[in-house]
């Protein structure tokens, strides 16, 4: 059985922003009960035991936790590569100092777009110019700088002006990626999902500037599984290389699981390595034994695992089957009607947009 590469920590669903496109669960108030510092320090021994070797520290605003920087000292005491991926807020100048001087190796922010008034709009909060000076005193402490964009159909339009500004920051990587349509993402997909002449001019932007930038910033681009030919595999294929522990305890394959109706497991009642290798969870959707025709009978069963489960739930109630964005899956015309819609001259630009509210409830740690 593969080892686990990396562990995403979900440390909080609190979070200062509201972004119309967060993957976070709609029902927020259920994952109030956080584990402790002490559970968490627990698991990051059971993960680094298992064979985990990066540790992803998000959210939510993995900064509303109080205890971030015993969290970070712990997963270094058992040899783990950290990422914090965070939105800036909290990140003071005293915190950074604290964080590094734990062993935090490496911090991502999310930026909404290239300039204040849309990227507040965006986050649904003043947050722009916050971000900025989070990512330059991320440089000024020697940590390597990803900044990471989630484009839409609302912000796609000025990726240039979003390579320069990510430039400018002195960012070593860039994520450019498309919105995944889960949680409140999916809640607003006619509102989100760009348009194909969009997605066009952008690869070619993304393209030109990597020939221009001649490799000072890493650009990732990632484009929506709708206007893919075929489906991305999950997570690397379900339950193989990485494993998502959300703020309550529960793990999951992969960070939206939480949406399937398949039975919970958590750390709090299972030790991390019974759950990856015999918990009913893990199994159900590993390997290639479970899959429907086509994907039985397809030479891309092993390139992408059938696609995505997530996916394949929310558009047609049904788990196993072969996700939709495939072209070759019976419910791919489900895809299909929301591309058309998004190419409609006046729906999406009309359709309101619902944000992320916080979760009633106090910060734990």
């Amino acid at each position: 059985m593969d080892r686990p590469f990396g562990l995403l920590a979900e440390l909080t669903y609190a979070c200062p922003l509201h972004c119309p496109y967060c993957s976070n669960p709609l029902n927020l108030g259920d994952y109030c009960d956080e584990l402790t510092t002490q559970e968490w320090q627990r698991v990051l021994a059971e993960a680094s035991e298992l064979g985990v070797l990066q540790l992803h520290l998000s959210g939510g605003e993995p900064l509303q936790r109080r205890d971030l920087v015993e969290i970070v000292r712990s997963a270094r005491g058992v040899g783990l590569y950290t990422n914090l991926i965070t939105s800036g807020f909290g990140l003071s100048p005293r915190r950074a100092e604290l964080l590094r001087a734990a062993g935090l190796d490496h911090v991502q922010i999310s930026i909404q777009a290239d300039e204040p008034t849309l990227a507040d709009r965006i986050a649904g909060a003043r947050s722009f110019e916050r971000k900025k000076a989070a990512a330059r005193l991320v440089k000024s402490l020697g940590w390597p700088l990803t900044v990471n964009v989630v484009l839409h159909r609302h912000n796609i339009d000025r990726v240039d002006r979003i390579l320069d500004m990510a430039a400018d920051l002195g960012a070593d990587r860039i994520e450019l990626a498309n919105t995944q349509y889960y949680g409140w993402a999916w809640r607003n997909r006619d509102g989100l999902l760009p348009s194909r002449a969009q997605l066009e001019c952008a690869e070619a932007t993304v393209r030109a500037r990597r020939g221009r930038l001649d490799g000072r910033i890493e650009i990732i681009y990632v484009v929506p599984d709708y206007y893919s030919r075929y489906p991305k595999p999950c997570m690397g294929g379900w339950g193989r290389r990485q494993l998502t522990v959300v703020p309550n305890g529960d793990v999951l394959p992969c960070p939206t699981a939480h949406a399937l109706p398949l039975p919970r497991v958590s750390v709090r009642e299972h030790p991390l390595a019974w759950i990856w290798e015999r918990s009913p969870l893990f199994q159900r959707f590993r390997g290639t034994g479970w899959m429907p025709h086509p994907c039985r009978s397809c030479g891309r069963r092993e390139i992408d695992f059938g696609g995505c489960r997530c996916q394949a739930f929310q558009l047609t109630g049904d788990a196993a089957r072969t996700d939709p964005v495939c072209h070759l899956s019976p419910d791919h015309g489900l895809v299909a009607a929301a591309v058309r819609a998004a190419n409609s001259d006046t729906q999406p630009a009309r359709t309101p947009l619902t944000f992320r509210p916080h979760p009633d409830r106090p910060v734990k740690g």
